[in-house]
């Protein structure tokens, strides 16, 4: 009896310890199917078509005229190592200045371009001199001639 409790504690040691280390994939947004992008025809539909048969979108273009896009992507995490994005699809539909359908594109993964992220810091002129320190740095300053003067 005691080499069967054994051997189950083994073998769910092993098992526990072999899921551990499989993939675990994560999927974020929508992109509508083909099948949706299908009804919306170029030139007529509008902007309230194209939400009333795929959607709101996911995000859209700052000005009137700007586009709608449909992000979703694909994450995989593996044991202790870092997320990493194995798909991505956008489609992109462009819209003239009436609102108008002007053109729909589907872009992915391979597509993207890595943007470098800076910081930038505004410098004052005063220094590192803290906001605490410039106000205790003026009581010494103040005298009451100052004050009785101007009456």
């Amino acid at each position: 009896m005691a080499i069967s409790g054994r051997l189950a504690a083994v073998t769910f040691a092993a098992a526990f310890s072999l899921a551990a280390c499989t993939s675990q994939y994560r999927t974020h947004g929508y992109t509508p199917t083909e099948e949706d992008l299908q009804q919306i025809v170029p030139g007529v539909d509008t902007r309230a078509t194209v939400e009333g048969v795929i959607g709101v979108p996911t995000t859209s273009g700052v000005l009137n005229e700007g586009g709608f896009y449909y992000i979703s992507s694909e994450v995989r995490q593996f044991a202790w190592q870092a997320p990493e994005e194995v798909d991505r699809e956008i489609v992109a539909i462009t819209f003239d200045s009436a609102g108008v359908v002007e053109n729909i594109t589907r872009y992915g993964l391979e597509h993207g371009n890595v943007v470098p992220l800076s910081r930038r810091i505004t410098r004052t002129s005063d220094g590192e001199i803290s906001f605490i320190r410039r106000l205790f740095g003026n009581i010494g300053g103040l005298s009451l001639g100052s004050f009785t003067d101007d009456l």
